[in-house]
């Protein structure tokens, strides 16, 4: 099983990735890129809650 298949263990390091999401304070969609937040130094913790379209 590949680690994309079987997901990551604690402190591996998360494969560069882009996704759209949902900008309030625009009231837009924009992008999200962890290369990007790695490039400006940030904490980045993400969540994924498949089974609804509710803003959180």
């Amino acid at each position: 099983m590949s680690d994309a298949a079987g997901g990551l263990k604690l402190g591996q390091r998360v494969p560069d990735f882009e996704l759209e999401t949902f900008e309030p304070a625009k009231g837009d969609f924009g992008t999200f890129s962890l290369a990007q937040q790695i490039a400006k130094k940030r904490w980045t913790i993400l969540f994924f809650y498949p089974a609804d379209f509710t803003f959180v």
